[in-house]
């Protein structure tokens, strides 16, 4: 998928919101037990009760390779059902380096026909290219997280140098054209915002920490909008597991839609 085609889809919507697939077995509500794929049948309810509202979704890898071959079958089923006009997103976190690095691009890009997938930078270039040699396919690469132990290293700086996230970022814009590099950056950071995008004007950020990780909304997209919107603002549990009930997806459905409001009435500001 295109950054063009992104942007169309932010535009049509009114949103730049992605829904975050972290379809946990042990929360999936008791009445889909009846069914041969619960994980499966949770996460078409959810999609069908969101993708008007969304421009992405982002199955987290963990929720299925928790559950071995089941839960690569569900996500396999999932990845064919979401509809072509969104964003896709492995959130996989993979860091490695060389043939092992290029066989998970494989993985996530041609078994699975995701369009990106999440990447460590710890150890390098070496660990990033192979993702990045995959035309029309993107790489999420970690910059500043929203979790607590992000403060361990990523603010990290030696002899009054940039911290670590900055350098990440500084270097990588050398790897990866907006056109194919995005940036995680979590909503739990506002006030790094408005310095972010100076450091990295036209690449778009994938922020999570939005609903049950408590980032706002108004103050991150306030520092972190570009001209173009520039943002893909995950929300997981928020959405997915906002009932536990039969009414699970359209409780699902209002909290993506209160999200998606709030968006079209921040992007009624910067697009014309």
């Amino acid at each position: 998928m295109t950054r063009q085609e992104i942007l169309q889809q932010i535009q049509t919507k009114k949103s730049y919101l992605c829904v975050g697939l972290d379809s946990d077995f042990s929360r999936i509500p008791k009445h889909l037990m009846k069914y041969d794929d619960p994980v499966f049948e949770f996460n078409k309810q959810i999609i069908d009760a969101t993708k008007d509202l969304c421009v992405s979704y982002k199955p987290n890898l963990a929720f299925y390779e928790s559950m071995g071959v089941k839960g690569w079958q569900s996500l396999e089923k999932t990845m064919k059902y979401i509809p072509e006009e969104h964003f896709t997103i492995a959130d996989a976190k993979r860091g490695d380096i060389g043939n092992t690095s290029r066989m998970y691009a494989k993985a996530f890009f041609e078994e699975f026909n995701f369009d990106s997938v999440t990447v460590a930078p710890y150890m390098g270039i070496d660990s990033v290219q192979p993702f990045l040699d995959f035309e029309g396919k993107w790489v999420i690469l970690l910059a500043l997280t929203s979790n607590k132990g992000s403060n361990d290293f990523q603010f990290a700086s030696q002899d009054g140098e940039m911290p670590l996230y900055e350098k990440v970022m500084r270097t990588a814009q050398t790897w990866g054209t907006p056109e194919q590099l995005m940036f995680v950056v979590g909503a739990t950071h506002p006030e790094k915002f408005k310095e972010i995008r100076q450091i990295a004007p036209d690449h778009f950020l994938l922020v999570p920490g939005v609903g049950a990780q408590g980032g706002d909304l108004q103050k991150l997209s306030e520092y972190g909008l570009n001209d173009v919107c520039g943002l893909l603002v995950n929300s997981s549990r928020g959405i997915i597991f906002a009932s536990d009930g039969e009414d699970f997806a359209e409780q699902a459905r209002a909290s993506a839609l209160k999200l998606q409001k709030g968006m079209s009435e921040i992007l009624d500001n910067i697009l014309v």
